[in-house]
């Protein structure tokens, strides 16, 4: 079976042709960076716009790299949540206009969903049950996946999402955006150990976690150099940070898996490409004896062909949706 995906959730746009859920045809995506560099951060109206300007080309790209033409294609999956509303109405209108104008099934797919099934594109023994571990700019979410479409969640940022908190570490950093690279490949240059960053506890709620704390202690430290006079180690101060995040992230993913009986666990999003997170994570499963999934770092953005792969299997549990189907800027991954 091969599914025509689109995302669009952010500031990329992105088409690809998967088939079975596990063979990627083709992957394509067009980026926005350097339009929202020069803001310092997505700007939502410029995202959408960008999207529209790309989404048909992109779609003729991804079929000649597939070798596909429409009567190949079996059914189109679309991000229909959560995400920019208007980024995300753009491909979400694009792929239903394919969808009605080719006679194709339309098929759902909630973006976290689609960043854990990159895994499946990268590991072809992966299956259900594992846990996942989704951390992205927008969602940090501890998730007990059941099977391929019965997902629950048992642990979440209470506020800013991890990756919302790397790209604001970053700018006041004087990083370029988006700031995930840059901050870890400045705090690679340090051992750390210089600053010292707090570190949340959501009462009764073991595996919920908050970055916002941490996010302004970053700025603080920042601008009290800056006013003062002194000295700011921004190499140290970033592995410092990266390693705050990890230790937000890695010891609660531990402890859920330990909940949830999971021995399986695989991380999913942009921020599963830090390389102190990823390292902290091998350590943990290694010394718990867990097998760890860690997607490449190609699979860790946002892209078409996770859309695809998570297509595949919700189109098999019949989750697929008529011309009503409407974008959600937040969406239970339960749904």
């Amino acid at each position: 079976m091969k599914i025509l995906a689109f995302e669009s959730s952010c500031d990329e746009t992105a088409a690809a042709v998967v088939e079975d859920g596990r063979r990627v045809l083709s992957d394509v995506i067009a980026s926005q960076a350097d339009w929202h560099a020069l803001y310092g951060g997505v700007v939502p109206e410029m995202a959408s716009r960008k999207h529209v300007e790309a989404i048909a080309a992109l779609t003729e790209q991804a079929l000649q790299e597939a070798s596909c033409t429409r009567e190949d294609i079996d059914a189109v999956a679309v991000t229909y949540a959560p995400g920019l509303i208007g980024a995300v109405l753009v491909g979400l209108s694009f792929a239903k206009s394919v969808a009605f104008a080719w006679d194709k099934p339309l098929i759902p797919v909630h973006h976290v969903r689609g960043h854990i099934a990159a895994n499946y594109l990268a590991f072809p023994e992966l299956e259900p049950p594992f846990l996942a571990l989704a951390i992205s700019g927008g969602n940090t979410l501890l998730v007990d996946v059941a099977d391929y479409t019965h997902m629950t969640i048992l642990g979440a940022t209470r506020d800013d999402a991890a990756g919302e908190c790397f790209d604001k570490a970053a700018r006041v950093l004087g990083l370029p955006y988006p700031g995930g690279k840059p901050l870890d490949d400045l705090a690679q240059q340090s051992a750390g150990g210089v600053y010292t960053l707090p570190k949340s506890h959501v009462d009764g709620f073991e595996l919920d976690m908050s970055f916002s704390g941490l996010k302004t202690a970053v700025v603080n430290l920042a601008h009290h150099a800056e006013q003062t006079g002194e000295t700011l180690d921004r190499a140290a101060l970033a592995q410092d940070f990266a390693q705050a995040v990890s230790d937000e992230l890695v010891p609660r993913t531990i402890r859920a898996a330990e909940l949830s009986g999971r021995t399986v666990i695989a991380a999913a999003g942009g921020v599963a490409a830090n390389s102190v997170i990823r390292a902290d994570l091998e350590l943990a499963c290694r010394r718990a004896g867990y097998r760890l999934y860690l997607p490449p770092l190609r699979l860790c953005g946002d892209n078409g062909a996770m859309i695809g792969a998570q297509g595949y299997y919700e189109f098999l549990a019949g989750r697929t949706a008529g011309m009503e189907l409407n974008a959600y800027a937040t969406r239970d991954i339960s749904l």
